[in-house]
């Protein structure tokens, strides 16, 4: 069987690093820029798979291989379809999960071939429940090869979940220090946008920005 591998995440290379392995599949090409996707219409894959590929995939190109555009996604579909699905269960307490469904030219839309939820724990921030979508989606795609060559999936019902665009984190990262939330909703929005050395959130005062993250951990 002839793979051709879209996108490059942690989830990515764990399920590329798999595949190689498997004596009855030919990885044909890594493409990781939207420029080589024509590669895709030159080599004909059976399937082509795809982990963290951050452009839009046109109808045409999602034709062109027999079994269709794998994708996984770290979040539970239809919720949290889109950009940064790992902050948005953290801030709006939305199921948080991963899922292996098939693309179509809408976002995040198409066929689910399975999904599963991730419990979000107290002390988890951005980082740490991406890091762990990242292993559970890759061994749910492990787990689920059988189904996903017998092309087995469920049309989704986005209207019954959510999705996020990329200028929704930059909405919520600059702070009002004066708006009123609970101590749970303020601690909530810290953990979604703690992420990297200095986190998401930031503010300004006296002329100065000031960048904050949280830190929790078990007593």
């Amino acid at each position: 069987m002839d793979i051709v591998f879209l996108g490059m995440n942690d989830a990515g290379e764990e399920v590329l690093e798999w595949l190689q392995q498997k004596e009855e599949v030919d990885v044909r090409a890594v493409i990781e820029e939207k420029e080589g996707l024509e590669k895709i219409r030159d080599l004909r894959p059976d399937l082509v798979v795809s982990s963290g590929f951050e452009h839009i995939v046109s109808k045409e190109i999602i034709e062109v291989p027999e079994k269709g555009i794998v994708n996984l996604h770290p979040s539970y579909l239809p919720y949290n379809r889109g950009a940064n699905p790992y902050i948005w269960p953290l801030i709006e307490d939305t199921p948080a999960g991963v899922s292996v469904h098939f693309m179509n030219e809408a976002l995040d839309e198409g066929p689910i071939i399975v999904r599963k939820e991730v419990e979000v724990r107290p002390e988890d921030d951005a980082e740490t429940l991406r890091n762990r979508l990242m292993k559970e989606q890759a061994q749910l795609f492990k787990d689920n090869w059988g189904k996903i060559l017998s092309c087995e999936a469920e049309p989704q019902r986005p209207e019954l979940g959510n999705i996020h665009y990329r200028e929704d984190l930059d909405k919520v990262s600059e702070l009002d220090l004066d708006k009123e939330m609970s101590l749970r909703e303020a601690l909530d929005l810290f953990r979604g946008l703690s992420y990297g050395d200095k986190g998401l959130a930031w503010f300004e005062e006296n002329g100065k920005s000031y960048s904050v993250r949280v830190d929790i951990s078990e007593r």
